[in-house]
């Protein structure tokens, strides 16, 4: 725990920091790469934005950006403030939000991927509000902003990491990160049964676009059915997707309208499964290597509906992993 001498070690190092508004300016423009659109954004002139960043850069002592023709690009020393600025920037917006307000006890705030909350934790928290009507949830999701795990607000997480991550208190493993070929069964019933890799070759499939696995709070190797194939079926050419869209939630609405099979991510399938709207289609599961967990905000270890809601969640997961 940091002491008042911590505390006024730091204060003096901040006294020769720039303003905090030329690194408020620096951010929107390390996110355009565009003086003119930073300077729309931000409502002040473009030689306002310029002359802010040149004076930043001069008071860091490097250069923030290369100027290009009609173009910016940030240097290394650009790329690394931009992080930096990011972070500090959410901490002190969290920080603002919360002074004043009271500690909600009944609510839980719960973060994720729009594809984890939509249908990995939605349905759950559901299932637990029916029977726990005290309780209030905030479900918060983001692709592009992979710090939403860290918000002050936040009590749990459900973040995807790999055999480093350092299992804990406030870090529980949840589950191996697996797919598998799903479809409607209306398009099994047409299409079936499948019981080679090539007949599954010559039905409609569906796929996430590459942009999806771009995203910042996913950013893993994708998963596509070029990698199902060359790992169970390697002699056999893969098709061409029908359908690829960056939209998890508009690839199982095309899967339940009977369009054709995708892979399927368990967690995110399991309501669907388990109700037979979908169903498996052929067989054969692809394990991508990672898995998932629960990151829980430490401040919230010792909050009884955190902790029911934990063991509700994995007790959900037990029962559909039970069934498989």
């Amino acid at each position: 725990m940091s002491g008042p001498q911590d505390r006024e070690k730091g204060y003096s190092k901040r006294r020769h920091l720039p303003s905090l508004g030329s690194f408020a300016t620096f951010e929107v423009a390390a996110k355009h790469l565009s003086f003119t659109l930073t300077a729309g954004e931000l409502n002040v002139t473009q030689a306002a934005v310029s002359q802010q960043i040149r004076a930043l850069e001069n008071a860091l002592n490097c250069q923030l950006f290369l100027r290009k023709h009609n173009a910016l690009e940030l240097t290394p020393e650009g790329e690394a403030l931009a992080g930096a600025v990011a972070q500090g920037l959410d901490v002190l917006s969290d920080a603002i939000h919360r002074i004043g307000r009271p500690v909600e006890r009944d609510v839980l705030t719960i973060a994720g991927t729009h594809s984890g909350i939509a249908h990995f934790v939605k349905p759950i928290a559901d299932r637990f509000q029916d029977a726990h009507s005290d309780i209030r949830f905030t479900l918060l999701a983001s692709d592009e902003n992979d710090r939403l795990k860290d918000f002050e607000e936040v009590d749990i997480a459900v973040i995807c990491g790999n055999e480093r991550s350092a299992v804990g208190p406030n870090l529980i493993y949840l589950f191996e990160e697996v797919v598998e070929p799903v479809c409607s069964p209306d398009f099994l019933s047409r299409h079936g049964p499948i019981d080679t890799a090539e007949h599954l070759a010559s039905v409609p499939l569906m796929e996430l676009h590459r942009m999806h696995w771009s995203s910042d709070a996913i950013a893993w190797h994708p998963l596509t059915w070029a990698d199902w194939f060359r790992q169970h079926a390697p002699d056999v050419p893969p098709p061409a997707p029908q359908f690829v869209t960056n939209s998890y939630g508009a690839l199982i609405d095309s899967a339940l309208q009977g369009r054709g099979v995708i892979l399927g991510w368990r967690h995110l399938v399991a309501d669907q499964l388990a109700k037979g709207s979908l169903v498996p289609f052929y067989g054969h599961s692809l394990n991508a290597g990672r898995s998932y967990f629960l990151k829980v905000n430490p401040r919230r270890r010792d909050s009884d509906h955190a902790e029911r809601f934990v063991q509700f969640l994995l007790a959900e997961i037990a029962e559909w992993q039970g069934a498989q």
